[in-house]
């Protein structure tokens, strides 16, 4: 299998750390949408990364897909077995997917714009989804117990776009918030090496 990726990209960031965790034999290929190579939209019409490569199976596509995908493949390993922690996981992985949306969103609609014709009030309203995800993640951190789940490796990439495009932005008042990153690393060590990077 492989994995179409951006080392910036968080989404990229969370399936690959899934799968470095669960032991999968994944080989990961840099591309770039920009320039949108054939191996790219051959296998997702979108022309968006992640994507996972299967031999002589359909791709499959979308961050949320593949670690379902993942989890799967390796008999369940990913997410809880029960429905109601699972359910947890689930919801953790969307808050987190959401929250880094609202950054991709910011971050476009300013690389996008030339700087008089940025929308501020759209950003402001993103920024806004940020803040209240990020102030309920500071009261309702997910424990790192005996098991790292999908929703754990959603948190650690969106936390590492915000070191990388919004340091200095966000971590003050948020003390718990801002050192999980050191009790995730103890649980999967190649979180520092893999984290979102440009």
């Amino acid at each position: 299998m492989k994995i179409l990726h951006s080392p910036a990209s968080p989404y990229s960031v969370k399936v690959r750390m899934a799968a470095r965790h669960l032991g999968l034999d994944v080989t990961e290929e840099k591309t770039d949408t920009n320039a949108a190579p054939p191996e790219l939209v051959d296998n997702n019409p979108l022309g968006k990364i992640p994507v996972l490569i299967r031999k002589n199976e359909p791709p499959v596509y979308d961050s949320v897909a593949i670690m379902h995908f993942l989890d799967r493949h390796s008999g369940g390993k990913l997410y809880p077995k029960k429905d109601v922690k699972r359910t947890e996981a689930e919801v953790l992985e969307a808050l987190c997917d959401g929250i880094t949306d609202s950054l991709l969103a910011i971050v476009y609609e300013r690389r996008s714009r030339e700087e008089e014709k940025v929308h501020q009030p759209w950003i402001d309203k993103q920024w806004g989804k940020v803040v209240r995800g990020l102030d309920y993640l500071e009261k309702n951190l997910p424990k790192t117990g005996k098991k790292l789940h999908g929703g754990h490796f959603a948190l650690a990439a969106m936390i590492g776009y915000l070191d990388l495009r919004f340091n200095g932005q966000w971590a003050e008042g948020r003390p718990e918030l801002a050192s999980w990153p050191d009790t995730f690393s103890k649980r999967f060590p190649a979180y520092m090496e893999m984290k979102p990077y440009a």
